[in-house]
């Protein structure tokens, strides 16, 4: 092993809205913050989920190779439709694609995520 899993950094416009979505959607808590850096996490000593400031944003378009997507998070659900529901409510856009046990979405600075059936 040459090294420890820190964090997934995430480039946005405004690290507090992404943060707070995604602390929403994956029940974690801030564990890092400045103006233009947040991390969320389980603890401050685990790995987390880093959102930065970057000045122009060139937003991902799902699924084409021009803008491509660059990474994305899979989220274990439950019940596709209350999770739907939930992620919509916190501002997240539903996009083409999916299944059965999957559905496509973009957080609100369009980074493709996916919630999958568990």
């Amino acid at each position: 092993m040459i090294g420890q899993w820190h964090a997934l950094v995430i480039d946005c416009e405004n690290p507090d809205t992404l943060a707070g979505f995604y602390q929403e959607l994956l029940g974690m808590i801030r564990v890092q913050e400045d103006r233009d850096w947040i991390s969320i996490g389980d603890a401050a000593d685990r790995p987390a989920v880093a959102f930065q400031r970057v000045d122009r944003l060139v937003r991902p378009q799902w699924p084409d190779a021009e803008h491509p997507q660059q990474m994305h998070v899979d989220v274990k659900v439950t019940d596709l439709d209350a999770g739907e529901a939930e992620v919509i409510r916190l501002g997240a856009a539903r996009l083409a694609g999916g299944g059965e046990s999957f559905r496509v979405y973009t957080d609100p600075s369009g980074h493709p995520f996916c919630l999958v059936l568990s």
